[in-house]
Protein backbone atom coordinates (compact mmCIF):
# COMPACT_ATOMS: atom_id res chain seq x y z
CA UNK A 1 0.00 0.00 0.00
CA UNK A 2 1.18 3.53 -0.75
CA UNK A 3 1.58 5.51 2.61
CA UNK A 4 -1.48 7.63 3.90
CA UNK A 5 -1.37 11.12 5.15
CA UNK A 6 1.06 11.50 7.84
CA UNK A 7 -0.47 10.98 11.11
CA UNK A 8 -0.03 13.37 14.20
CA UNK A 9 2.16 11.17 15.87
CA UNK A 10 4.78 11.27 12.76
CA UNK A 11 4.73 14.82 12.62
CA UNK A 12 6.66 14.87 16.27
CA UNK A 13 10.02 17.20 16.40
CA UNK A 14 13.05 14.62 15.68
CA UNK A 15 14.35 16.05 19.48
CA UNK A 16 10.77 15.28 20.75
CA UNK A 17 11.60 11.35 19.96
CA UNK A 18 12.24 8.72 22.29
CA UNK A 19 16.01 7.39 20.54
CA UNK A 20 16.07 4.01 22.10
CA UNK A 21 12.63 1.45 22.30
CA UNK A 22 11.20 -1.86 23.10
CA UNK A 23 8.44 -3.91 22.94
CA UNK A 24 6.03 -3.38 26.04
CA UNK A 25 3.91 -6.64 27.45
CA UNK A 26 3.33 -5.82 31.35
CA UNK A 27 5.09 -3.41 32.17
CA UNK A 28 6.74 -0.29 30.09
CA UNK A 29 9.91 -1.21 28.43
CA UNK A 30 10.04 -4.65 29.54
CA UNK A 31 10.64 -6.70 26.11
CA UNK A 32 7.91 -9.11 26.34
CA UNK A 33 6.17 -10.00 23.01
CA UNK A 34 3.64 -12.85 21.98
CA UNK A 35 3.53 -14.67 18.88
CA UNK A 36 1.54 -17.20 17.41
CA UNK A 37 2.36 -19.87 15.06
CA UNK A 38 1.69 -23.65 14.14
CA UNK A 39 3.66 -26.65 14.14
CA UNK A 40 2.62 -30.00 11.91
CA UNK A 41 3.11 -32.16 14.62
CA UNK A 42 0.27 -34.04 17.60
CA UNK A 43 -0.27 -31.65 20.54
CA UNK A 44 1.54 -32.93 23.61
CA UNK A 45 4.11 -32.17 25.83
CA UNK A 46 6.93 -32.67 23.23
CA UNK A 47 5.34 -29.89 21.03
CA UNK A 48 5.11 -27.93 23.47
CA UNK A 49 8.99 -28.21 24.08
CA UNK A 50 9.55 -28.00 20.20
CA UNK A 51 7.51 -24.50 20.11
CA UNK A 52 10.22 -23.29 23.24
CA UNK A 53 13.15 -24.24 21.11
CA UNK A 54 11.59 -22.47 18.04
CA UNK A 55 10.63 -19.23 20.38
CA UNK A 56 14.27 -19.81 21.92
CA UNK A 57 15.82 -19.88 18.14
CA UNK A 58 13.68 -16.71 17.26
CA UNK A 59 15.36 -15.00 20.06
CA UNK A 60 12.79 -14.76 22.58
CA UNK A 61 14.48 -15.74 26.34
CA UNK A 62 13.17 -16.78 28.59
CA UNK A 63 9.45 -17.66 26.70
CA UNK A 64 6.89 -19.94 27.62
CA UNK A 65 3.40 -21.34 26.35
CA UNK A 66 0.51 -20.00 27.14
CA UNK A 67 -1.55 -21.54 24.65
CA UNK A 68 -1.57 -24.50 22.52
CA UNK A 69 -4.50 -26.46 20.38
CA UNK A 70 -4.75 -29.24 18.49
CA UNK A 71 -5.53 -28.32 14.90
CA UNK A 72 -6.30 -31.86 13.97
CA UNK A 73 -4.58 -35.05 14.95
CA UNK A 74 -0.75 -33.99 13.15
CA UNK A 75 -0.89 -30.27 13.78
CA UNK A 76 -0.62 -27.57 17.15
CA UNK A 77 -1.38 -24.33 17.06
CA UNK A 78 0.80 -22.09 19.43
CA UNK A 79 1.06 -18.81 21.39
CA UNK A 80 4.15 -17.97 23.02
CA UNK A 81 5.08 -15.18 25.01
CA UNK A 82 8.63 -14.31 25.73
CA UNK A 83 11.56 -11.63 26.13
CA UNK A 84 13.16 -10.13 23.36
CA UNK A 85 16.81 -8.51 23.02
CA UNK A 86 16.70 -6.45 20.40
CA UNK A 87 16.28 -2.35 20.44
CA UNK A 88 14.44 -0.54 18.04
CA UNK A 89 16.35 3.46 17.11
CA UNK A 90 12.88 5.12 16.64
CA UNK A 91 14.60 8.37 16.13
CA UNK A 92 16.48 7.21 13.53
CA UNK A 93 13.08 5.16 11.34
CA UNK A 94 12.75 7.45 8.11
CA UNK A 95 9.42 7.73 7.33
CA UNK A 96 8.00 7.68 3.83
CA UNK A 97 6.32 11.03 2.18
CA UNK A 98 3.04 10.89 1.15
CA UNK A 99 1.08 10.86 -1.61
CA UNK A 100 2.93 12.52 -4.04
CA UNK A 101 -0.51 13.28 -6.21
CA UNK A 102 -3.35 16.24 -4.78
CA UNK A 103 -6.05 14.10 -3.34
CA UNK A 104 -9.36 15.93 -6.00
CA UNK A 105 -12.88 16.33 -5.62
CA UNK A 106 -15.40 14.50 -7.46
CA UNK A 107 -16.08 17.47 -9.28
CA UNK A 108 -12.38 18.21 -10.32
CA UNK A 109 -12.04 14.68 -10.99
CA UNK A 110 -15.07 14.47 -13.70
CA UNK A 111 -13.15 18.44 -14.65
CA UNK A 112 -9.75 16.51 -15.39
CA UNK A 113 -11.08 13.87 -17.48
CA UNK A 114 -13.60 15.85 -19.32
CA UNK A 115 -10.80 18.92 -19.98
CA UNK A 116 -8.24 16.60 -21.72
CA UNK A 117 -9.48 13.47 -22.90
CA UNK A 118 -12.93 15.04 -24.41
CA UNK A 119 -14.57 11.22 -23.73
CA UNK A 120 -15.11 9.25 -20.80
CA UNK A 121 -12.09 7.42 -19.28
CA UNK A 122 -12.24 3.95 -19.47
CA UNK A 123 -11.50 1.54 -16.38
CA UNK A 124 -11.66 -2.10 -16.45
CA UNK A 125 -11.19 -4.09 -13.24
CA UNK A 126 -11.40 -7.52 -12.16
CA UNK A 127 -9.98 -10.23 -9.46
CA UNK A 128 -8.10 -12.97 -11.54
CA UNK A 129 -6.64 -15.85 -11.33
CA UNK A 130 -8.64 -18.55 -8.53
CA UNK A 131 -9.19 -15.30 -6.38
CA UNK A 132 -12.90 -14.63 -5.57
CA UNK A 133 -13.40 -12.11 -3.06
CA UNK A 134 -15.02 -9.21 -4.81
CA UNK A 135 -15.25 -6.69 -1.88
CA UNK A 136 -12.19 -4.78 -2.76
CA UNK A 137 -12.59 -4.37 -6.25
CA UNK A 138 -16.20 -3.64 -5.49
CA UNK A 139 -15.47 -1.06 -3.08
CA UNK A 140 -13.62 0.70 -5.59
CA UNK A 141 -15.47 0.23 -8.62
CA UNK A 142 -19.31 0.33 -7.54
CA UNK A 143 -21.33 2.86 -6.75
CA UNK A 144 -21.91 2.30 -3.29
CA UNK A 145 -17.72 2.71 -2.72
CA UNK A 146 -16.10 2.57 0.73
CA UNK A 147 -15.34 4.60 3.60
CA UNK A 148 -17.95 7.20 2.73
CA UNK A 149 -16.73 7.94 -0.58
CA UNK A 150 -18.41 6.99 -3.75
CA UNK A 151 -17.12 4.28 -6.67
CA UNK A 152 -15.48 5.22 -10.15
CA UNK A 153 -19.05 4.35 -11.25
CA UNK A 154 -20.41 7.37 -9.76
CA UNK A 155 -18.32 9.57 -11.76
CA UNK A 156 -19.76 10.65 -15.17
CA UNK A 157 -16.80 10.68 -17.15
CA UNK A 158 -15.56 6.99 -16.07
CA UNK A 159 -17.00 4.37 -17.64
CA UNK A 160 -16.65 1.50 -15.56
CA UNK A 161 -16.14 -2.38 -16.68
CA UNK A 162 -16.52 -4.82 -13.56
CA UNK A 163 -15.43 -8.13 -14.60
CA UNK A 164 -16.28 -9.74 -11.23
CA UNK A 165 -13.86 -12.49 -9.77
CA UNK A 166 -12.13 -15.26 -11.06
CA UNK A 167 -11.11 -13.75 -14.34
CA UNK A 168 -8.14 -15.27 -16.38
CA UNK A 169 -5.58 -12.72 -17.68
CA UNK A 170 -6.19 -13.96 -21.54
CA UNK A 171 -9.95 -12.60 -20.52
CA UNK A 172 -8.33 -9.36 -18.66
CA UNK A 173 -6.42 -8.74 -21.79
CA UNK A 174 -8.77 -9.35 -24.25
CA UNK A 175 -11.36 -7.31 -22.47
CA UNK A 176 -9.24 -4.44 -21.80
CA UNK A 177 -8.71 -4.46 -25.44
CA UNK A 178 -12.02 -4.15 -26.95
CA UNK A 179 -12.94 -1.41 -24.50
CA UNK A 180 -9.88 0.23 -25.33
CA UNK A 181 -9.22 0.50 -21.71
CA UNK A 182 -6.83 3.62 -20.19
CA UNK A 183 -6.43 2.07 -16.63
CA UNK A 184 -7.00 -1.87 -15.44
CA UNK A 185 -7.69 -2.37 -11.49
CA UNK A 186 -6.37 -6.06 -10.45
CA UNK A 187 -7.62 -6.91 -6.66
CA UNK A 188 -6.04 -9.60 -5.14
CA UNK A 189 -6.79 -10.70 -1.52
CA UNK A 190 -6.10 -14.70 -1.85
CA UNK A 191 -2.16 -14.36 -0.79
CA UNK A 192 -1.54 -18.28 0.16
CA UNK A 193 1.79 -19.57 -1.82
CA UNK A 194 2.28 -15.82 -2.15
CA UNK A 195 -0.83 -16.36 -5.06
CA UNK A 196 -1.30 -12.68 -5.18
CA UNK A 197 2.05 -11.89 -6.39
CA UNK A 198 2.50 -14.79 -8.78
CA UNK A 199 -1.11 -13.58 -10.70
CA UNK A 200 -0.21 -10.25 -10.39
CA UNK A 201 3.61 -10.36 -12.17
CA UNK A 202 1.23 -13.01 -14.63
CA UNK A 203 -1.13 -9.89 -15.52
CA UNK A 204 1.65 -7.89 -15.82
CA UNK A 205 3.77 -9.40 -17.87
CA UNK A 206 0.66 -10.39 -20.52
CA UNK A 207 -0.22 -6.93 -20.89
CA UNK A 208 3.47 -5.64 -21.66
CA UNK A 209 3.48 -8.38 -24.17
CA UNK A 210 0.40 -7.43 -25.56
CA UNK A 211 0.48 -3.78 -25.54
CA UNK A 212 3.29 -0.99 -27.15
CA UNK A 213 5.51 0.10 -24.12
CA UNK A 214 4.11 3.63 -23.94
CA UNK A 215 1.30 4.65 -21.11
CA UNK A 216 -1.37 6.40 -21.70
CA UNK A 217 -4.46 7.69 -23.83
CA UNK A 218 -4.78 6.14 -27.42
CA UNK A 219 -0.65 5.59 -26.45
CA UNK A 220 -0.29 2.19 -25.50
CA UNK A 221 -0.85 -0.28 -22.87
CA UNK A 222 -3.28 0.75 -19.99
CA UNK A 223 -2.37 1.92 -16.66
CA UNK A 224 -1.72 -1.25 -14.71
CA UNK A 225 -2.59 -0.70 -10.85
CA UNK A 226 -2.89 -3.55 -8.04
CA UNK A 227 -4.73 -3.15 -5.21
CA UNK A 228 -4.63 -5.74 -2.19
CA UNK A 229 -3.92 -5.77 2.00
CA UNK A 230 -0.54 -7.46 1.57
CA UNK A 231 1.48 -6.23 -1.41
CA UNK A 232 3.65 -4.43 0.97
CA UNK A 233 6.21 -6.71 0.33
CA UNK A 234 7.28 -6.01 -3.16
CA UNK A 235 7.48 -3.08 -5.41
CA UNK A 236 5.65 -1.27 -8.49
CA UNK A 237 9.26 -2.68 -10.47
CA UNK A 238 9.15 -6.42 -8.90
CA UNK A 239 5.10 -6.96 -10.04
CA UNK A 240 5.72 -4.96 -13.30
CA UNK A 241 2.61 -2.46 -12.39
CA UNK A 242 2.46 1.10 -12.16
CA UNK A 243 0.84 1.33 -8.83
CA UNK A 244 0.11 -0.75 -5.66
CA UNK A 245 -2.70 0.37 -3.49
CA UNK A 246 -2.95 -1.41 -0.16
CA UNK A 247 -5.32 -1.95 2.51
CA UNK A 248 -7.68 1.38 3.89
CA UNK A 249 -7.54 2.37 0.12
CA UNK A 250 -10.84 4.42 -1.23
CA UNK A 251 -12.32 5.04 -4.49
CA UNK A 252 -11.19 9.10 -4.28
CA UNK A 253 -7.53 8.18 -3.89
CA UNK A 254 -7.65 6.21 -6.86
CA UNK A 255 -9.33 8.22 -8.71
CA UNK A 256 -7.36 10.92 -7.76
CA UNK A 257 -4.53 8.61 -8.95
CA UNK A 258 -5.86 8.25 -12.32
CA UNK A 259 -5.85 11.64 -13.04
CA UNK A 260 -2.13 12.67 -12.07
CA UNK A 261 -0.94 9.54 -14.25
CA UNK A 262 -3.31 9.87 -17.27
CA UNK A 263 -3.91 13.46 -17.20
CA UNK A 264 -0.35 14.81 -16.24
CA UNK A 265 -1.07 18.14 -18.22
CA UNK A 266 -4.40 18.89 -15.65
CA UNK A 267 -3.96 20.60 -12.22
CA UNK A 268 -6.33 22.17 -9.90
CA UNK A 269 -4.66 25.53 -9.92
CA UNK A 270 -4.81 25.46 -14.08
CA UNK A 271 -7.46 23.18 -14.90
CA UNK A 272 -7.47 24.25 -19.04
CA UNK A 273 -3.99 23.49 -19.09
CA UNK A 274 -4.88 20.06 -21.35
CA UNK A 275 -6.34 22.11 -23.58
CA UNK A 276 -3.26 24.44 -24.30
Amino acid sequence: MRPQDSATTDRTAPQDLPSIIRPYGDTTGDAMVQLSFSLPVPAGKRAELAALQLAGKMGLEPASVVHSKAMGPNFTFFIVYGKVNHLIDYAGIEVPEGREYPLLSGKEIDLAIRTVLSRRMVVVGACIGTDAHTVGIDAILNVKGFAGEKGLEYHREIQVINMGAQVTVEELVERAKAENADAVLVSQVVTQKNAHIHNTKQMAAAFHAAYPTAVGPGMGRPLLIAGGPRFDTVTEQELGVDRIFGKGTTPREVASYLVHALLPSWTPENPAEGER
